[in-house]
């Protein structure tokens, strides 16, 4: 039985990620934020976040053996960056129209539409920035400009699963196609709105950390699980899709149990990952 104490890893790298995110996204000095662009990307980024889709990627860098540095915890920061711009875009009346995030009012209920879809595209487009930034530093930190390719690599998965074939293909389906019909299509929502940036999170992680193939497969197919039971877990506590609740309960532990699974080419370096996932389970 392992001792790996999830709650302190978890505060450990939660920390680590609060810092870089407030460091790197500095609020602008007064009269240089037009429109208060810097402003309103702040205001929902450190919006008291579970950090959860970062903390993915350093989980993956540690399965591989590597623990993560600066350049590394930037990379896992802008998962975190695409996952807020989609908030922000997500809660736009021509999206889902909801006025409270996280127990505060909208990011457009504060600053507007306008400024709103503005700090989404922001955080969206700082995201790969990061990411380019952070393979320079790795870079010229290691002396290896191999570094540089895994960068690239990342930057790719994050695109990926950002995009028209991940959570923006999600996200027009969902509008488009109006309520599921049965498990099988929720699921198929879910895999792309939801599941796309949790794979992209352990591909991120996996590359930077220079994973093998067989290691990486695993990391992702890890994610595309966590990433179906994870929103099915959020729809049982929102009491969604009524209609399939009984499914997605079985289905939630079906699919906990197929990423433990797939973490079985790991050592002791993947206890972060196993526990997020047995935690997930428990939910």
């Amino acid at each position: 039985m392992s001792d790996f104490d999830l709650e302190t890893w978890l505060r450990t790298r939660r920390a680590e990620i609060e810092t870089l995110l407030d460091g790197r996204l500095a609020l602008a000095p007064s009269g240089s934020d037009p429109g208060r662009l810097v402003e309103a990307m702040r205001y929902s980024l450190l919006s008291s976040g579970k950090r959860l889709r970062p903390l993915l990627a350093l989980a993956a860098m540690e399965a591989v053996g590597t623990m993560p540095d600066e350049p590394m915890r930037i990379a896992a920061a802008s998962v975190e960056l695409v996952h807020c711009y989609s908030l922000i875009h997500d809660d736009l009346p021509v999206m889902d129209d909801d006025d409270f995030r996280r127990g505060k009012p909208t990011n457009h209920k504060v600053f507007g539409e306008a400024i709103a879809v503005l700090a989404g595209d922001a955080l969206l487009t700082l995201a790969f920035e990061w990411l380019a930034d952070a393979g320079a530093m790795a870079v010229a930190t290691s002396g290896d400009a191999c570094m540089a390719h895994r960068y690239l690599r990342a930057i790719a998965a994050l695109a990926r699963g950002a995009g028209m074939s991940g959570m923006v293909r999600g996200q027009a389906r969902d509008l488009g196609e109006g309520m599921p019909a049965d498990l099988q299509e929720v699921e198929r929502l879910h895999a792309e709105k939801t599941g796309a940036l949790f794979r992209a999170a352990l591909e991120v992680g996996a590359v930077v950390a220079n994973a093998g193939p067989e290691q990486q497969k695993a990391l992702v197919e890890f994610g595309a699980n966590y990433g179906i039971a994870f929103q099915h877990a959020d729809d049982l506590a929102d009491n969604d899709h009524v209609s399939t609740q009984s499914e997605a309960r079985q289905r939630l532990s079906t699919l906990t149990e197929a990423a433990l699974n797939c973490l079985s080419v790991f050592g002791a370096g993947a206890e972060p990952l196993r526990a997020l996932a047995r935690r997930l389970a428990d939910s």
